[in-house]
């Protein structure tokens, strides 16, 4: 069978084609990666479209990523759409289905610091001066670094990878919040200052996994295609991402919402700790539970209900407009 994958064409959105080309080839499948310009790839600095244009699909920025690879596996024009996780919203469109999640790389956030910004013996995030600009646009990591740094200015930041590094390196902050896994993939890792632990910073849920999406409704001969991309899909993983997605359907949130969900698979059992915090990292809430592996929605419910008994309702029915859909 032969397969057009469709991606954007980012350094780090061409490593996940890549991977799956190369996985589908394993399965005999041979492929053709087809490069698609979505709305989220206009200049730098542009704003996002407004709300009726159909590009906030997963909220804010996330959706200008996602919706054209959509439009164009509905189309028929690619058969497999590959994604981050994390940028996936909770429901996909009527005929998609995410018929994989990949194996996950390192879900931790990382710090990068621009070079000569630290001088004393601490050399990470507690070694920046106070004042220090810290480049992210994600709500869920400036609420929880704020939490452990007050004295810190958090200012927005945008572009894929390379972009944002090449920001930093030009002054525009003195350092930035990026996920593990993009710089790993890109063979970037020596640009790490310091990884922070999944209780310093809890990582976006489905982080350092990859959503590879079909369609799901047999048209254009799709079932085979499912089936195909179907024997890619890593259970443990795939047990692990929807028990941190639950944490946030329960909450009523979304994938830019300030939640942050960790599961760790081992053998046949799911640990998973989530957080919700306020904006202005005043109060971090914290839950934790364990449960049977192949019970990942009831984990995740569990969990949220602790959240939830703990004051996260109110935290997040506080949120003012625009604050939810801003960019992981």
């Amino acid at each position: 069978m032969r397969l057009t994958i469709g991606t954007r064409g980012s350094a780090l959105a061409m490593w996940q084609a890549n991977w799956v080309r190369d996985r589908l080839v394993i399965l005999r499948h041979s492929s053709d990666i087809k490069v698609i310009k979505t709305a989220g790839d206009q200049e730098e600095g542009a704003p996002p479209p407004p709300p009726d244009s159909g590009a906030s699909l997963a909220g804010g920025v996330k959706g200008l990523f996602i919706k054209q690879l959509e439009d164009a596996l509905l189309e028929g024009s690619i058969d497999v759409a590959v994604h981050s996780l994390k940028d996936l919203p909770l429901d996909q469109p009527p005929g998609l289905v995410i018929a994989a999640i990949s194996g996950r790389e390192d879900a931790r956030d990382v710090l990068v610091c621009r070079q000569g910004v630290l001088t004393g013996d601490d050399a990470g995030f507690a070694g920046l001066p106070s004042e220090a600009r810290v480049g992210t646009s994600s709500l869920r990591r400036q609420a929880q670094l704020r939490h452990l740094r007050p004295d810190l200015r958090y200012v927005p930041i945008r572009g894929n990878v390379d972009t944002r590094l090449r920001k930093l390196d030009a002054g525009e902050c003195e350092a930035v919040v990026l996920a593990a896994a993009g710089l790993l993939r890109l063979g970037l890792e020596e640009r790490v200052t310091e990884v922070f632990s999944p209780d310093q910073l809890c990582p976006a849920p489905g982080q350092g996994t990859l959503g590879i999406e079909t369609r799901s409704d047999g048209r254009l001969g799709n079932a085979s295609v499912e089936r195909a991309v179907a024997a890619i899909d890593d259970r443990p993983t795939r047990y692990a991402a929807r028990a941190e997605r639950a944490v946030v359907w329960c909450l009523g949130g979304d994938c830019s919402t300030p939640i942050g969900a960790y599961a760790e698979p081992s053998a046949d059992r799911l640990s998973l700790t989530a957080v919700v915090a306020r904006p202005d990292g005043n109060r971090v809430l914290r839950a934790s539970a364990s449960g049977p592996l192949a019970k990942p929605e009831e984990l995740g419910s569990q969990v949220a209900e602790d959240l939830l008994g703990q004051g996260a309702r109110a935290i997040l029915d506080a949120l003012a407009p625009g604050q939810a859909s801003a960019s992981a």
